[in-house]
């Protein structure tokens, strides 16, 4: 795979970005002094080298009454029940990541609620599911780091 090339431009286009992916093209040229075409054509450049696979919208849990946040594990009976329960899952709008892992787990699944009541009953609904043969929980108490921002910062010194 070819190396991706970027540069300064492009490591503060990025960061802006990630600050506030709603931020306006001249916005951006006005604090790097450039053009907005600037902008606007590294941006292109860099979707279409896949660096940039679109744009995401943070919300606020908490005034949307989802604060609850659990992590759960699945055992899953054989990886070709993969198929079939993420299929399963995907019916469940409050698991909202999935991954297939190694390790202890098959699945490790994010899920937000909005008390514990509402986390059982989501529990409930995965372990139901056909090929799960059981899950286990942890709860988060409070999310302490979710930063992109520190993971360009080292990519960018790596690039150089």
């Amino acid at each position: 795979m070819p190396k991706i090339r970027l540069d300064e431009v492009d490591h503060q286009i990025l960061q802006a970005l990630i600050e506030n992916c709603r931020t306006p093209f001249t916005d951006i040229a006005k604090k790097l002094l450039v053009s907005a075409g600037t902008i606007h054509i590294r941006v292109k450049k860099m979707e279409e080298m896949g660096v940039i696979k679109g744009s995401t919208l943070v919300l606020d849990y908490e005034k949307l009454n989802l604060t609850f946040i659990a992590y759960v594990g699945l055992y899953v009976d054989n990886s070709s029940s993969f198929p079939l329960i993420i299929n399963e899952i995907k019916k469940i709008p409050e698991v909202t990541v999935a991954h297939l892992t190694t390790g202890k787990f098959a699945m490790f699944c994010k899920i937000r609620a909005k008390n514990t009541s509402h986390a059982k009953d989501i529990i409930f609904r995965l372990d139901e599911i056909k090929g799960v043969i059981r899950t286990e929980t942890s709860i988060s108490l409070e999310e302490v780091i979710n930063d992109k921002e520190r993971l360009m910062a080292s990519i960018f010194e790596e690039l150089k």
